[in-house]
């Protein structure tokens, strides 16, 4: 089964009530936040109406929050290497 991944990038604020309680519906409230849904002509409707507002992509299965928390965490940087001849420091 495949699901719609709905991301709100742009805000409802100053739009007409339609608009606000479309994305109420989805339960997008504040920007950025993701929601999934299974694919379906009812959320497809909503969507139009809102699409300007907002990302989506379809994909296989929904993610977690923790999944998602996960995905966000940047790469750690950059990794030391332990030096193998202190001779060298020494020198310098």
């Amino acid at each position: 089964m495949s699901y719609f991944r709905i991301t709100l990038m742009r805000s409802g604020i100053g739009l007409p009530a339609k608009v606000q309680g479309v994305l109420k519906a989805l339960g997008l409230r504040k920007r950025m936040t993701t929601v999934y849904y299974p694919v379906s002509p009812d959320v497809a409707g909503q969507i139009m109406r809102i699409k300007e507002l907002v990302d989506v992509k379809e994909v296989a299965e929904p993610m977690t929050k923790c999944q998602m928390r996960e995905a966000r965490r940047p790469d750690p940087g950059y990794y030391i290497e332990r030096k193998g001849n202190r001779l060298i420091d020494e020198k310098m």
